[in-house]
């Protein structure tokens, strides 16, 4: 159990506010295209970071849903999500073929789960990438913060440039929260775009801290859309406040923005990320669009 806006709210108390939320909403379900399924020692050692507050995350940071990947598919079931992603990331080269293999196989015993994968700039990039589309990738992550790279590194051009032509979308951390890295920030991105306009960018976090920036790029590239993954929850808000001045443009790129959790690595309890969304009081129509249209329409989710 945790604390959410004041109130402690259990996973059952979740599971019925959920289950509400979506029968007034006539929602078949929640699409949750920010989730975080990887090979056991990998995800070990991402809990051992945040245990350890590390330099890249800057505060304490407890997870909530600390189980075995059964538990966790069945505690993600049971809040109602329909589809959700398994985002890898590597940090290093020699990395991202071996996670992929991973996704790949995860995908096929999950069939809920979007197939997902990832890459690295390094030689042989664009020939796994290519492997992986291949096989059935619907999504890509990559982390900027994380990964310590240059999302313009010329190691990549081919790589975008398959996935440009596949159109299949990227779950990038681009923006500079929760700690800001050398190659994180709107600059870098604009500079992609520029040479690869119609890359299917997803910005994570809505881009925090820089909001503005970020929405000022989506007005110049039809394809950028944005994932609410932490944005307006009460452990976000204290530190990367989303700005009043924009909440105009939350409702006209409505249609581009899909809800994200960061389960199971969020200090706070699912519905706590659902309700800091139903408390922004942007309407019943648009919280449709966030939770479940717009990831329907754009992975082809019946």
């Amino acid at each position: 159990m945790c604390e959410t806006g004041g109130a402690v709210i259990g996973d059952q108390d979740d599971n019925t506010y959920l289950a509400e939320f979506r029968n007034r909403l006539g929602l078949p379900g929640i699409i949750d295209v920010h989730t975080h399924f990887m090979p056991e020692p990998v995800m070990q050692k991402v809990w051992a970071y945040f245990d350890s507050a590390g330099p890249l995350t800057a505060r304490t940071w407890p997870i909530a849903y600390r189980d075995d990947e059964q538990v966790r598919l069945k505690t993600l079931r049971g809040f109602g999500v329909r589809a959700f992603s398994a985002l890898v990331y590597p940090h290093k080269p020699e990395m991202a073929a071996w996670l992929n293999e991973w996704t790949a196989e995860f995908a096929e015993r999950t069939p809920d789960c979007l197939h997902t994968a990832t890459f690295y700039p390094e030689p042989g990039a664009e020939s796994y990438v290519a492997a992986a589309i291949q096989r059935g990738a619907r999504l890509f992550k990559v982390h900027i913060q994380v990964g310590g790279f240059d999302p313009g590194d010329p190691l990549l051009d081919p790589t975008w440039g398959l996935i440009q032509d596949a159109g299949i979308p990227v779950v990038i951390h681009c923006g500079s929260g929760p700690v800001a890295g050398e190659f994180t920030g709107p600059a870098p991105i604009a500079a992609l775009l520029q040479r690869f306009p119609r890359l299917p960018l997803i910005i994570a976090h809505m881009g925090a801290p820089e909001y503005t920036e970020f929405f000022d790029l989506a007005e110049q590239y039809p394809d950028v859309r944005f994932d609410t993954t932490m944005t307006f929850t009460d452990f976000f808000e204290e530190v990367d406040p989303f700005p009043d001045t924009e909440r105009g443009r939350l409702l006209t790129l409505g249609d581009r923005i899909m809800f994200g959790s960061d389960f199971p690595n969020i200090p706070y309890t699912y519905g706590h990320a659902v309700s800091a969304l139903e408390r922004l009081g942007l309407g019943d129509d648009w919280l449709r669009k966030v939770c479940y249209q717009n990831a329907a329409n754009l992975f082809g989710i019946e």
